[in-house]
C-alpha cells in the first residue's frame, strides 16, 4: 500500500503559481510512476501530467504544457506539480496518484485525496 497525501491548493489569480506536493508513505514511492489528475463537478477526472520514475520520462496533457512541471525527489518521498501562468479553467480538485506510468486512470493503483485548486479571473 501507498497512502498519497496532497497539499498546496489553495486560491490564486489568473496568471499566478502554486506548488502542489504530494507525500508518499507506505511501499517505495520511488518504485511507482507518479501522476495527477484533476476533477471539476459533473465531469469525469481527467489527466494533468504524469512522471516515470526516476530519471523519470515526463508527459503533459496538451493544455497545461509549457505551464506546469512535474517532478519527484525520491529521498524526500515527494511528487510535485509546478503549476504557472494559471487560468480559471484549472480550477479543479487536483489527485495525485502512484501506479505505472501512463495518462489513464486505471494505470494507477493509488490516489491521494485531492487538494482544491480555485483561479480567480
Amino acid at each position: 500500500q501507498v497512502q498519497l497525501v496532497e497539499s498546496g491548493g489553495g486560491l490564486v489569480q489568473a496568471g499566478g503559481s502554486l506548488r502542489l506536493s504530494c507525500a508518499a508513505s507506505g511501499r517505495t514511492f520511488r518504485n511507482y510512476a507518479m501522476g495527477w489528475f484533476r476533477q471539476v463537478p459533473g465531469k469525469e477526472r481527467e489527466f494533468v501530467a504524469a512522471i516515470g520514475r526516476s530519471p523519470g520520462s515526463t508527459y503533459y496533457t496538451d493544455s497545461v504544457k509549457g505551464r506546469f512541471t512535474i517532478s519527484r525527489d525520491d529521498a524526500k518521498n515527494t511528487g510535485y506539480l509546478q503549476m504557472n501562468s494559471l487560468k480559471p479553467e484549472d480550477t479543479a480538485v487536483y489527485y495525485c496518484a502512484a501506479g505505472r506510468y501512463g495518462y489513464t486512470k486505471t494505470a494507477y493503483d493509488y490516489w491521494g485525496q485531492g487538494t482544491q485548486v480555485t483561479v480567480s479571473s
